[in-house]
């Protein structure tokens, strides 16, 4: 896994932007050494932020990188909640029609890259259009 930036804020450590900035540049390059191409980075949608948009053999998929320090509380793919991926669901609908799509035109899935301390984890199809 590629090391975090050594930059630092005040208290010592990276600021959240940054922790973030730095674990969605991790997990684009993790996505594109497993094939997948880059179409966009922290598309912002009325109501939501998609962090990653990549291309796997033709279909979108929105990435979803979420980071915890430890696995108390389940982990990092625990925090991807129901409310979470109605949000990612209407920002992703709102992504695609800016993009003369819809989820009916469009081949597409919702994957989450959950990085928990030192482990990685891809849950390709973590959830679906009915969540």
């Amino acid at each position: 896994m590629a090391q975090i930036p050594a930059r630092t804020v005040g208290s010592g450590q990276l600021s959240r932007k940054e922790t973030g900035a730095a674990f969605e540049a991790q997990a684009r390059a993790f996505l594109e050494r497993k094939g997948l191409r880059f179409i966009a980075a922290n598309a912002h949608e009325r109501g939501g932020e998609i962090d990653l948009i990549m291309n796997d053999r033709g279909v979108t998929v929105f990435v979803e990188v979420r980071y915890r320090r430890a696995s108390l509380y389940g982990g990092a793919a625990a925090s991807v909640t129901r409310s979470k991926q109605q949000k990612l669901l209407h920002a992703a609908r709102l992504w695609l029609a800016r993009h003369n799509g819809s989820f009916d035109t469009v081949d597409c899935r919702f994957d989450v890259l959950a990085f928990t301390g030192n482990e990685i984890e891809w849950i390709a199809n973590a959830f679906s259009l009915h969540a």
